[in-house]
């Protein structure tokens, strides 16, 4: 059965209610089970990635129990689970390790003050209502971002597989002959642990896809370093000092927020473009209406309120969402049944925490950035798109090269351009009627046996006739003058899809000023009412003339063809209208 949701108001601040109607008994249930099921996956991965966030382990649990109850209650998907993820964490260790050193009061406290910024940026994107212009970015930067993400991670996780001091992971300049240098000191024991856990993790989920690979594989990596022996130095997750979430005032100085505040405003853009890929993908299945202001508002609402229990920023999580949907979740309350599971089990098995190796950290954190890169689709965008692989290529340089910052408003700078590039080129589709045909519909004159009226152009507009597109247009104007100049009548028929401006009317009365000095004119016809008003309120009907915009293309020929060149209609041999005048009997085209 498919779920319909009711659209929430524009004006609507509050948590959402759309989803009270659904709770009953089956439905509580089926939230249950599938939040009990969501926090058994969550409690690696909270782990996982507050390690690739820089931050100790507690960090990622708080994440991970309070953004999803905020954004399940503030937002307007029924089955997405947010809190932390791949991307975002390493957006958070990127913006943050060249400014303070990892794990330090100073690196959690500004981790902290940035969940508080994203959220505040999120929740200016909602009040701007501009959650209608995440359409406008290609999917191909959340593909190349995430992929360069992922590199970057596995690269970042390297000195913990091997036990090496290496520089950071972006500065390939020094990173790779540092390794190269390095290699032969590295750790046995935390090679060998490292290698298995990934190993272990990749043999379960391929042949036992149901059970918890991650937790077995740490398992086992926490029981070959136990049997290693001491002095080979491996180190251990530290100890989780307080499971339940803990309240904090995230505001730093005002220079700390200052130099946050270009990181937070990717990783609210990134964030928002994660969340609502998500939930759409999430509504596609269940055939819930989604409000993508609302989400974004969700969004913005669980980092804001996150920050205030020592979240750091988080976002919609696509495969504990699917997990989430796939287990017979039906409302929100699935996610606040998760974090509240995780909170039951972190109680109970926190302490164990500090037998997990570092190493084996680094090898599920290795997976998870494999993993995370999407190659079909890389190698779809590289085959089928040119388009699409300058974004995917400008993104993913910028995220190797120089930033992961750069990287995505590179990417959707030139994912923006290529659309206002593909939006300016309107064109003009010469048409003509089929003799062959009956009623002599209308055909593109490229088709075999068309033939034009030899003293006008009938043509349909593809594209909007705005500022944008108004140079492309002149020049098409300017072509057509040149190649049909015995053509000095030009027709548009402007379709419901096309829009019009300021910009637009101006080229159209160019043109029809350019037209009317060869005894000729150009002529309009448009069905659609918006855009007939859009006409008037240009004050189009008066600058191109009376007689010049018609409601059917119909009226057009039948009004045009008595006004033609009577002289030429005489010797014409086409007769393409039925309102053509009557030829001699010797014209074989008339005994059609």
């Amino acid at each position: 059965m498919r779920i319909t949701g009711k659209a929430l108001g524009g004006a609507n601040w509050m948590p959402s209610r759309d989803w009270l109607p659904l709770v009953s008994r089956d439905s509580l249930r089926g939230d249950f089970i599938a939040g009990l099921t969501n926090a058994t996956l969550v409690l690696p991965q909270a782990i996982a990635f507050a390690a690739i966030a820089g931050l100790p382990p507690q960090y990622g649990f708080y994440t991970a129990m309070v953004v999803p109850i905020i954004a399940a209650i503030f937002g307007s998907s029924w089955h997405m689970v947010s809190g932390p993820t791949t991307a975002i964490s390493a957006l958070v260790f990127l913006t943050l390790s060249e400014l303070f050193a990892e794990v330090s009061p100073q690196y959690i406290e500004a981790a902290i003050t940035l969940a508080l910024l994203v959220g505040l940026i999120q929740i200016c994107f909602r009040i701007f209502k501009l959650g209608q212009f995440v359409t406008f970015v290609s999917h191909s930067v959340v593909v190349a971002f995430t992929a360069g993400a992922s590199i970057l991670i596995g690269l970042s996780q390297i000195k913990y597989a091997l036990n090496l001091d290496l520089p950071h992971a972006s500065e390939f300049g020094n990173f790779f002959p540092a390794l190269f240098n390095q290699l032969p000191g590295a750790s046995f024991g935390a090679i060998l642990i490292c290698f298995t856990t990934l190993a272990v993790a990749v043999t379960i989920r391929k042949y036992y896809p149901k059970a918890p690979n991650y937790i077995i594989a740490l398992l086992v990596g926490g029981c070959i370093a136990t049997l290693l022996p001491a002095n080979l130095g491996i180190q251990f997750v530290a100890p989780v000092p307080a499971v339940v979430p803990q309240p904090t005032l995230p505001i730093g100085s005002l220079s700390e927020m200052s130099l946050l505040i270009p990181g937070a405003f990717a990783i609210a853009l990134v964030g928002i473009l994660e969340a609502v890929s998500v939930a759409r993908s999430l509504a596609l299945k269940s055939g819930q209406h989604l409000d993508s202001n609302r989400e974004i508002y969700g969004q913005g609402m669980s980092n804001v309120v996150g920050s205030f229990f020592s979240a750091y920023p988080g976002s919609g999580s696509f495969t504990r969402s699917a997990l989430n949907l796939e287990a017979g979740a039906v409302t929100p309350l699935s996610a606040v049944f998760a974090a509240i599971s995780l909170l039951v089990i972190m109680l109970i098995f926190a302490p164990l925490v500090v037998f997990i190796p570092i190493p084996a950290m680094a090898g599920l954190i290795i997976l998870v950035a494999w993993r995370l890169i999407d190659f079909p689709h890389i190698r779809e965008i590289l085959t089928t798109s040119q388009s699409e692989t300058i974004v995917l290529l400008a993104t993913l340089g910028g995220s190797l090269l120089v930033d992961l910052e750069f990287a995505i408003y590179s990417g959707v700078i030139v994912s923006l351009l290529l659309y206002l590039s593909r939006s300016s080129h309107s064109t003009l589709v010469r048409m003509a009627p089929d003799l062959s045909s009956r009623f002599r519909t209308f055909s593109p004159i490229e088709k075999d046996g068309i033939i034009e009226c030899p003293q006008m152009i009938m043509s349909r507009l593809q594209g909007p006739l705005y500022f944008g597109s108004a140079e492309n247009l002149r020049n098409v104007f300017h072509q057509l003058e040149e190649d049909q100049p015995e053509q000095k009548n030009l027709f548009i028929r402007i379709e419901a899809s096309s829009g019009i401006d300021l910009a637009g009317a101006h080229v159209l009365t160019e043109e029809n000023d350019r037209r009317k000095a060869r005894n000729g004119g150009l002529f309009v016809s448009c069905g659609y009412k918006p855009i007939r008003d859009d006409m008037r309120r240009l004050h189009l009907p008066q600058l191109l003339g009376s007689g010049h915009i018609f409601r059917r293309k119909q009226q057009f020929i039948e009004r045009m063809v008595p006004r033609l060149d009577q002289n030429i209609c005489a010797t014409c041999k086409a007769r393409v209208f039925f309102e053509c005048p009557p030829a001699s009997n010797s014209d074989p085209v008339n005994k059609i």
